[in-house]
């Protein structure tokens, strides 16, 4: 092979950090090289990027393989213990051009071949420029990094160290370079984003940040939030969600459980009472609002009865795009020496929390027919609405905004039809 070459796993941060990555490591001359982007969310995570670590040298036996991401900065020596990899590099480290000009030779110990600093030592983001998200028609725009807070299942603080965030500036002038290169949607994105601000002078919120977006690059289309704290939301986010067509009706939430002493044992910092009455709030300002959670199945002494308020939970809320993940244990967390659930019990709740999600999402398709929407058309055939239902688009332009009837659905989208007046810039009416 030849270039760079960079496998992404993991969020939307990732995402774009994937793309700066492969800019200063071209910048920096590196050829003939695959960045392996890892996630440490779980431990299915980490086997799967270690497998494509594997298929990845066995693909490309000349190549260099530079593995780096959550998973690397908090497991490196696992890492740097492959046969396959060639070096190792922490999450501060792969944004840096120098990294990659500094690269050990083939054949170097795993000791030398970690490039992995201290994650907590770092106090500052930098902004990063990109001007294209390869294979994505919505642009991620970072505006944080980090989290400061420690919930016991969680290992992504010690991949990504304490929040800190992007100058507002900075965020607006990556906007409008987004833009200018013909992206119509925006997506913020961050590890905690709705903690933005906290380190910088004057305090600015999320909310405030994304007005400010708006107000100073008024070519975007679409602005959206990658997913949100719940209890975290400022006057400034409910401003938009009340008001501001632009800024799109969907929210993902990090609700990771319906039960309010699993969530105390999860040191979450809301309970079931106001994510509920967060997602009433909302809705009753955006009718037109659906909401996508992340939530976990099997946590340490959960229960029958505990597991069963979760699933009412994601029901009351009207969760349509549910993300459940089964407990998995990460060494160096409280909740790992926690009393464990039998894994095969983790597995089946998993299971049927999923099942709750499916019929969740089918009567958010049922409601969404008849309505008219205006879709934004991906690469692959496929496209989203405002509140980022997948509708089948196929013959439709890429990159497009398209104004459409929906008509039906098929259990996992919509279909639809071009609308024959264009539709409003909202959904709402």
């Amino acid at each position: 092979m030849s270039g760079v070459s960079v496998i992404t796993f993991g969020c939307r941060l990732n995402t774009y950090e994937s793309e700066v990555m492969r800019a200063e490591a071209e910048k920096a001359g590196l050829n003939n090289a695959v960045l392996v982007n890892t996630c440490a969310v779980t431990g299915e995570a980490v086997r799967q990027a270690r497998q494509a670590i594997r298929r990845a040298r066995r693909d490309n036996p000349h190549a260099r393989i530079i593995v780096t991401g959550c998973a690397a900065q908090t497991e490196s020596a696992t890492f740097a213990g492959m046969p396959e990899v060639d070096a190792v590099l922490g999450n501060e480290e792969k944004l840096k051009r120098a990294s990659y000009r500094a690269l050990p030779d083939f054949g170097v110990s795993a000791e030398e071949k970690l490039r992995v600093n201290d994650i907590m030592s770092v106090r500052e983001t930098a902004p990063q420029m990109v001007r294209l998200i390869d294979g994505h028609v919505r642009a991620f725009v970072q505006v944080q990094n980090g989290c400061d807070h420690r919930c016991t299942f969680c290992i992504i603080p010690y991949g990504r160290g304490n929040s800190r965030s992007v100058p507002m500036g900075a965020v607006v002038d990556q906007a409008r370079k987004l833009v200018e290169s013909g992206y119509v949607e925006i997506v913020l994105t961050g590890v905690d984003a709705t903690s933005y601000g906290g380190d910088l002078p004057g305090g600015p919120s999320l909310g405030l940040l994304a007005k400010t977006l708006l107000k100073q690059v008024p070519e975007i289309r679409r602005l959206r939030l990658s997913s949100i704290d719940s209890i975290e939301a400022d006057a400034h986010l409910w401003d938009l969600i009340a008001d501001e067509p632009r800024f799109m009706p969907h929210l993902h939430l990090s609700l990771q459980h319906g039960d309010d002493l699993i969530l105390k044992r999860m040191k979450r910092r809301h309970s079931s009472g106001e994510a509920l009455a967060f997602c009433a709030r909302v809705r009753d300002l955006r009718p037109d609002v659906s909401f996508g959670a992340d939530m976990i199945a099997g946590f340490p002494t959960e229960t029958e009865a505990m597991f069963a308020n979760a699933v009412r939970h994601a029901e009351a809320c009207g969760i349509a795009h549910l993300h459940v993940f089964p407990y998995s244990p990460r060494p160096g967390t409280p909740a790992a020496r926690m009393p464990q659930l039998d894994r095969a019990l983790v597995k089946e709740r998993a299971g049927r929390l999923r099942e709750t999600g499916k019929r969740l999402h089918a009567a958010h398709l049922a409601g969404m027919i008849g309505r008219q929407e205006m879709i934004l058309v991906e690469n692959n055939g496929l496209a989203h609405t405002e509140n980022f239902t997948l509708v089948d688009a196929a013959g439709l332009k890429p990159r497009e905004l398209v104004p459409v009837t929906i008509t039906g659905h098929n259990g996992k989208h919509l279909t639809m039809r071009p609308a024959i007046a264009p539709a409003t810039a909202t959904s709402r009416n």
